[in-house]
């Protein structure tokens, strides 16, 4: 079974990465789930959702997690299960694993994408896919929270758009508090199969996604090729 994840640098959705996204599932109208936990299912960035997916080919859905026994009969893992596509949301990482570990959404993600369903999105909505990153998601400071490991490897989104980003995932990466992994600038995305590298791909030519490493006690900052998508 291809097990495949999208993941770019921004959580705002974009038409070219939710179409890359769709294309990546084989379907012709592929069902496309919006997960927005990390935002607190914030009704403007879930209206954004629904206007790009106007845009493709696709049968939007949005999962709630603020819901009771008596209106909803399906279980977290019968939704997503029944989804070619997962796309998550940016805003409060540790906010949204912490209820998604309490919910059993995490388990029920991982058996989807062993199962083939296309996981994928943006800022949080990356990050959790990793073993780790440094997240905005505490008070006062960036922080190192953990992912799902989906991809064992570390992450940091909004490479290129937030000035602190940058030096302290290399700064994590030199102390060993992350393991060598990937970054994506805010308009570029990593396509991954089978927790490789498949393509990476970017809106413009100014943003890039890279992967960083450590070699002789130097950080090394490899720029993956990409191709323009519109």
């Amino acid at each position: 079974m291809k097990k495949q994840v999208l993941v770019y640098g921004s959580g705002r959705h974009t038409v070219p990465f939710l179409r890359y996204m769709a294309e990546a599932t084989g379907k012709d109208r592929p069902n496309l789930c919006f997960i927005p936990t990390a935002s607190g299912e914030d009704r403007d960035y879930i209206n954004s959702f629904h206007e790009v997916c106007s845009q493709i080919n696709v049968v939007p859905h949005v999962m709630s997690v603020w819901i009771n026994s008596y209106d909803q009969k399906e279980s977290f893992e019968e939704i997503i299960s029944n989804m070619d596509a997962i796309v998550v949301g940016g805003g409060n990482t540790l906010n949204m694993l912490a209820i998604w570990k309490a919910q059993g959404i995490d388990i029920a993600l991982k058996n989807a994408y062993d199962n083939g369903v296309v996981m994928g999105g943006g800022s949080a909505g990356s990050l959790c896919w990793f073993n780790g990153g440094t997240t905005d998601s505490r008070p006062k400071e960036l922080s190192i929270v953990k992912g799902m490991s989906f991809i064992d490897k570390s992450h940091c989104p909004h490479y290129n758009s937030e000035k602190y980003r940058r030096p302290l995932y290399h700064e994590n990466i030199l102390s060993g508090k992350l393991s060598e992994g990937y970054a994506c600038d805010d308009r570029s995305a990593i396509h991954f199969i089978n927790e490789e590298v498949h393509t990476s791909v970017s809106l413009d030519a100014d943003n890039h996604s890279y992967y960083v490493y450590l070699k002789d006690g130097e950080i090394v900052e490899n720029c993956l090729p990409n191709s323009i998508i519109s």
